[in-house]
């Protein structure tokens, strides 16, 4: 499976996914990436804090986008060169997450391609902007995205 080529994107196009953040998955990141800030995995230690409960990484949060990126638009092949991130709110367990990711801008002699990427969460409120910079696949295989003007 390939995602789409430079040709077959649009100013425009767009992308969402949805996850739900659970307590393993907030586990399995500490254990997967040594990021075990007891902010995170330490329920008595996360409840004196500001959050007053644990909170996913930031970086487990921002997943989701890279996820959205490689699975939707432009999808599989998708390489990865920047992104940038500003962390508005927390994001608690149980806390569903929306991935939206929204081509920007098309650079087609260089094949990069600029998104906007934001993340909400159920109660619609913003947990992260920032705008991420990728190499589209070589392919051109129409996924799962929405042009400008559908549905």
């Amino acid at each position: 499976m390939v995602g789409m080529s430079i040709d077959g994107l649009e100013i425009g196009q767009k992308a969402v996914i949805v996850k739900t953040i659970t307590a393993a998955d907030i586990q399995q990141f500490a254990v997967l990436t040594g990021d075990g800030n007891p902010l995170h995995t330490d329920g008595d230690f996360a409840k004196e804090s500001r959050f007053g409960e644990p909170i996913a990484q930031g970086m487990l949060s921002a997943s989701v986008i890279s996820a959205c990126l490689g699975s939707r638009l432009p999808g599989p092949g998708t390489v990865y060169l920047s992104q940038d991130l500003k962390f508005l709110r927390p994001v608690k367990i149980g806390d569903t997450v929306i991935a939206r990711i929204e081509v920007v801008e098309l650079n087609r002699e260089k094949n990069r391609v600029r998104l906007k990427t934001t993340l909400h969460n159920q109660r619609g409120e913003q947990v992260i902007e920032g705008s991420a910079l990728v190499i589209p696949p070589a392919g051109s295989r129409r996924m799962h995205s929405e042009r400008p003007g559908d549905p």
